[in-house]
């Protein structure tokens, strides 16, 4: 994926927004409530598929490297193969679809808060089936704590990433370039 230097831009700093934002966390057992999924949505509903994708991607190379990225200022490869790490490998799956959901209507606000919740969905289903493979839970438990728990927090959290992403993309889009 080529991305020009005003995207590359753009996809850095806000995968410093994203990483900002994973610090706002509320602990509810194994699988913390952040700010990490409004910052994903907001950056895809902004910056459109590609470049927002690009710096959910930047941001989880980031935590990788041990950069303390990651909710509760965490990062390294223990946290990617670790419980919550399928919430944070679903980022990418969230900004693929909820991107290519905005692609047809980019500041519909009714469609992106759509796209916006299909992307939340997307994240809480890949974690889900994460949770359950690597903390050895049964179906049961890991959809009721790593799904159910999560849906009203994630519906409230897209649709402010939807309105919020929508409203700036209509007022600073022309002149940051966005698609």
């Amino acid at each position: 994926m080529k991305l020009t230097l005003r995207e590359q831009i753009q996809a850095a700093l806000f995968a410093i927004i994203i990483a900002g934002l994973s610090q706002l966390t509320i602990p509810l057992g194994l699988i913390p409530l952040t700010g990490q999924t409004f910052a994903v949505g907001l950056a895809v509903t902004f910056l459109g598929m590609r470049t927002g994708t690009m710096a959910i991607i930047i941001y989880l190379l980031l935590g990788l490297i041990g950069l303390p990225v990651f909710a509760g200022f965490t990062s390294g490869i223990g946290i990617l193969l670790g419980p919550t790490g399928g919430y944070l490998v679903g980022f990418i799956f969230n900004g693929l679809l909820t991107g290519a959901m905005m692609s047809y209507k980019p500041t519909n606000y009714w469609w992106g808060i759509i796209a916006n919740i299909a992307g939340a969905l997307a994240t809480l289903a890949f974690g889900t089936l994460w949770l359950k493979w690597s903390a050895g839970m049964t179906w049961s438990a890991a959809f009721n704590g790593g799904f159910v728990l999560f849906i009203l927090p994630g519906i409230i959290k897209a649709v402010a990433a939807a309105v919020l992403g929508i409203f700036l993309r209509k007022r600073l889009g022309r002149r940051l370039a966005l698609n």
